[in-house]
This record gives structure tokens, sequence and C-alpha cells, in this order.
């Protein structure tokens, strides 16, 4: 039986989107036998420390990442999603500073993010998965325009070779199939794997209401708001291993992949140690 491994998730440290508690996710992912599980919180790294203890004393090997928004050199105020994962404790490192530095350099209207260019020189030790619907290959994908979606991938395979992986989701949202046609066939051509995510948020299906009252908050909106932006679907909970495994049965390297990321990163932090900072 295949296995798998969540790899992009949003806990409530993820203020704008994320309701996923670290002790219950623990206790959920050791439930269902899944041998690890990634962190990656929207722009932030604000439950590292506690996500850490938590998976290790459940045995549970954590995954140590952060979504971020990379803005086009252009148009900084046009965004689009990439994951990136700690594979060792350079790519820790250099995660951490790309992630401070889009706070210190990076922000746009009180959003953190940054250029690709900031990626130059800081990719060492570090996955990338293009981000799904909200990565920057989703629109040409989604159109069936391969050319254009190879010339995009060429740019991102310069900064992570063999280190960059064609992200699928199956959500519910529109075009999400002619997306992940486009996405396998394109892997297939350029020879780039592909990995099954479901973008988590919130633990249950029965937690998607919360969910939305939470982003509602974020956003300064009414849940009653025909207008609201809705970006989510209740497909956005921790799957177990069965459902994604039923859910990706026709593309199961999508869910190899994800177990193969894992063996890929292993990050370990030295805590109870006082860090003095040196001043020169």
């Amino acid at each position: 039986m295949l296995s798998f491994v969540h790899l992009h998730l949003h806990t409530e440290f993820s203020l704008v989107d994320g309701i996923v508690r670290i002790k219950p996710l623990m206790e959920a992912i050791a439930a269902d036998g899944m041998p690890a599980v990634a962190l990656t919180d929207q722009s932030n790294l604000f439950a590292t420390v506690k996500f850490y203890r938590a998976a290790l004393a459940r045995g549970i090997q954590p995954i140590f990442g952060v979504d971020v928004w990379i803005r086009d050199e252009q148009d900084a105020s046009q965004v689009s999603r990439l994951v990136l994962l700690a594979q060792n404790r350079q790519g820790y490192r250099n995660m951490i500073e790309l992630v401070s530095r889009s706070y210190q350099d990076g922000q746009v209207g009180g959003v953190p993010g940054m250029p690709r260019s900031w990626l130059e020189g800081h990719c060492d030790g570090l996955l990338a998965l293009s981000g799904g619907f909200e990565g920057q290959l989703w629109e040409s994908l989604r159109r069936g325009d391969l050319d254009e979606a190879a010339a995009e991938l060429a740019a991102w395979r310069a900064l992570f070779p063999d280190r960059f992986y064609l992200e699928l989701q199956r959500v519910g949202r529109p075009g999400e199939q002619a997306y992940i046609k486009s996405a396998v066939e394109l892997a297939a051509r350029e020879g780039v794997p592909v990995v099954a995510t479901n973008d988590v948020r919130f633990l249950s299906p029965e937690d998607f209401d919360a969910h939305e009252a939470r982003v509602c908050i974020h956003g300064g909106h009414t849940l009653s708001d025909s207008r609201r932006p809705r970006k989510y679907t209740a497909a956005q909970y921790l799957r177990s291993a069965a459902e994604m495994a039923e859910l990706f049965a026709d593309i199961p390297e999508a869910l190899e992949n994800s177990v193969e990321i894992a063996r890929r990163c292993a990050v370990t932090l030295d805590l109870g140690k006082p860090v003095l900072p040196d001043f020169p």
C-alpha cells in the first residue's frame, strides 16, 4: 500500500488562513501512521520549536518549510506562491534568512514577499514545490500552454536543480483538472517530478466554517457577504493516507514522491542551549 506525507500545511500560526493546532495535528498524523509531516506556514517560522518538539514526542519526522510569496520583478503587487522545504541545516538557515529579509525589505501593503532574484545564492539545502493553483505555473498550465510553462519551469529548475517539484492538488477548485492534465504532460516532457499535496488549512471537514470565519476576520469581511473572496474549499482538510491514495490512484508517483521528499529532508535543532548574539 502506498504511503503519503503531507508537505503543504498551514497551522494556526499562519494568521491569515490556518486553524490547525500543533498537538491535535500530531495526534492525527500518528493515528494515521504517517511517518512525517511538513510545517509550511505562510511567510513565517513562528511554530518551528513547538512543531519540532511535538513531532519528536510522537515519533514523527518533522519537516521544516515555509509558504512564501514571490513578487513579480516588474510589478510588486503581483505575487505567486512557492513552498520551500529544508533538506538540511544549511537549507534551514537559508530559509530563515529569506523569511527575515521578506519582512525587513519585502513588504508591500503589509504583506511580506520576495522577488525570485533573492533566491539566487540562497537555494542550497532547499527543495521547492511549485505552489499549486497559486503558483507561477498555474495559469499557463490551466490554459494548456506547455511552451510558456516550460520556459517558466526552466527558470525554477536553474535555481533548484533536481529539487523542484510540480505540485498537484485536488480540492475542488475551478480549472483544477485542466491544470493537472497539463502539469502531468509537462512533467513527462521535461523530466520533472510531480507531488501531491492537499493544501491543508484545517484538520477535518467540519472545521471549514471555523476556518472561513478566521479568513473573514483577517480580510475584514462577514460570512454572509456574498461578494467576499472564496479562495478555499471544504476539501482542504488533513486527508488520511488512504484518502490521498484513492484521490491520486491514477498518478501514484505523486504519492510516492511525497515520501521521497520526506526522506530527503532531515534537520535537527539544538534546543535548550542559550545562543547569544555576536555583536561586534
